[in-house]
């Protein structure tokens, strides 16, 4: 990292320098789905040494800031009609997760439609005067990163790298857009997005995150067994 990245102004931020952040989520369909499970599983997280988690919901969030003091990238994942942006969609969706007790913002900050006829540097205006977090933008493409610092987003991560229809398909992490937005952008890139192994993690630090998010290799039991198995059967 350079000398001129430019970090939020949070006292808590440098410390996240080349440490993980687990994200904590369940679907409604997994076993573990729920907001008790979840803040036993970032507090487990924490005594592993996670140095902050990433969370989904105002409930998850709240249970999870009952149970432990690490902060907290919040999201509201809702699928609304009409619209592929599903991740903090709307400014209600922000100010929700931050009076739930977030830390940081995080938002689709894809190119993609996005609900209310906001453009992307009026929504993050919109969220941090209303709940003076940090927002992050989870992007897809190295445009994309590229235009959520200029849109005044304080935070970027590779998370939907993959996920959008013209993002590139690929099994193992996105390490070249990782290598290239670390190189280019003035502030902190976090690298999140099929990162299995440790290996993994300490290669995206090695190529400029600030810090890693890994979420499903720590938290989703039916896809851990479900990489044993199908390595097993080969």
């Amino acid at each position: 990292m350079t000398n001129s990245l430019v970090l939020p102004k949070n006292s808590w931020f440098s410390s996240l320098q080349g440490n993980l952040i687990v994200s904590c989520q369940a679907l409604v369909s997994e076993p573990l789905f729920g907001s008790a499970t979840m803040a036993k599983m970032a507090l487990a997280a924490k005594l592993g040494g996670a140095a902050a988690i990433r969370a989904n919901s105002p409930a998850d969030i709240r249970a999870i800031r009952a149970m432990i003091d690490l902060p907290i990238f919040g999201l509201y994942k809702d699928n609304l009609p009409g619209y592929e942006v599903y991740i903090t969609p709307t400014l209600k969706h922000a100010q929700q997760i931050y009076a739930a007790g977030a830390d940081v913002v995080c938002i689709d900050a894809t190119s993609r439609l996005r609900p209310e006829n906001r453009t992307l540097d009026q929504f993050i205006r919109e969220i941090k005067d209303s709940t003076q977090c940090p927002v992050m933008a989870d992007i897809s493409t190295y445009e994309e990163g590229l235009l959520a610092e200029a849109a005044g987003a304080d935070i970027i991560s590779t998370t939907l790298s993959g996920y959008t229809a013209y993002s590139p398909k690929q099994e193992g992490p996105d390490f070249e857009l990782i290598r290239r937005l670390a190189q280019d952008l003035r502030h902190p890139l976090l690298a999140e997005g099929r990162i299995t192994t440790p290996e993994m993690a300490k290669e995206a630090l090695n190529l400029g995150a600030y810090a890693v998010i890994v979420g499903g290799a720590i938290t989703r039991p039916a896809e851990i067994t479900a990489r044993f198995v199908k390595h097993m059967n080969q």
